[in-house]
């Protein structure tokens, strides 16, 4: 009785994880000031079970509370890459990354049942119940006839990672050129920090969860930027299957680096509202991680990305 009641429940730890992405994305420097009413504005939700993420958080050492003005950050989110595993862990959530990383190595098939998992796992019905609920509503699973769930396809192998890259071909520079795109500044000079961050490190200590998180946040910010809520809800929901295990494995880490540089080309071209640009550049990137090939010739960035320099 006393370990489970000091598992902190679901919703504080998935607030917490909200909380720190906010701030990350909008550049909160250590030593911000964290307001309970803004950011339970910011994550859509009421005061007291944001008390209870940020008591949470402050456990952990990645807030500090301050008698005068209440909370505040404590770290550098831009140098703490693997923050969010520091953060405790629900039997669910646990359940819910097994189930992907066996979904990934093809130890599950494409559809699953609570009784199967639950002989699979050792797990108890409730908790089961709650991994598959977290995954339905990540848009990883669809509820099946019965008692069954079916995992959505994932872009885990060559025919569907070219599938992939072609539904982003034709979404992702349209959402740049449709009327009304809108760049998040304080997002976007997080998300630069952070790139460059990564991009300084040697080959040895890349950070290939890193590289995920930046280039998964990188796409977002663009879908989030459209100015058709369709287009946005289309490509948040495809973003969503990248985070799956395996679908950044057998890439190189001259190619990652090389993508974190595009990014910041395009990233340049965004906010100088060089939007035709941006787009062209961001189909060239498509492309080129399409075939997760180093341009060897260029040595450092592809020919075209070399030959644009950043807006005065």
């Amino acid at each position: 009785m006393q370990a489970a009641a000091r598992r902190p429940r679901t919703n504080h730890l998935d607030l917490a994880q909200r909380i720190l992405d906010v701030a990350r994305q909008r550049g909160f420097e250590a030593g911000a000031h964290l307001p309970e009413q803004q950011i339970a504005s910011l994550c859509n939700v009421s005061r007291t079970p944001v008390r209870a993420a940020l008591r949470l958080l402050t456990e952990k050492g990645v807030v500090r509370w301050e008698a005068e003005s209440g909370y505040r950050l404590a770290v550098d989110l831009t140098s703490q890459a693997t923050l969010a595993t520091d953060l405790p862990v629900t039997e669910e959530d646990e359940l819910a990354e097994m189930i992907l990383r066996d979904r990934s190595a093809r130890r599950l098939d494409q559809t699953v049942t609570i009784g199967a998992l639950m002989r699979r796992y050792d797990a108890e019905r409730k908790t089961v119940l709650k991994a598959l609920k977290k995954l339905t509503d990540e848009n990883l699973l669809d509820r099946a006839p019965g008692q069954s769930w079916l995992f959505r396809r994932a872009p885990d192998d060559p025919e569907a990672q070219g599938e992939s890259y072609e539904f982003r071909l034709l979404l992702e520079p349209a959402a740049i050129l449709a009327p009304g795109f809108r760049l998040d500044g304080a997002r976007a000079a997080a998300l630069r920090q952070g790139m460059e961050a990564l991009l300084a490190l040697p080959d040895a200590a890349f950070d290939i969860r890193e590289f995920q998180r930046l280039d998964i946040d990188f796409h977002g910010l663009i879908a989030d930027g459209a100015a058709n809520r369709f287009v946005t809800d289309a490509l948040s929901d495809h973003l969503r299957l990248r985070r799956l295990p395996g679908t950044y494995a057998g890439v190189n880490v001259f190619r990652l680096k090389q993508s974190l540089r595009e990014h910041l080309t395009i990233l340049d071209q965004l906010e100088s509202r060089q939007y035709e640009v941006a787009a062209d550049l961001l189909r060239v990137h498509l492309r080129l991680s399409r075939s997760q090939r180093p341009q060897a010739a260029s040595r450092g960035a592809p020919a075209l990305f070399g030959m644009i320099s950043r807006p005065a």
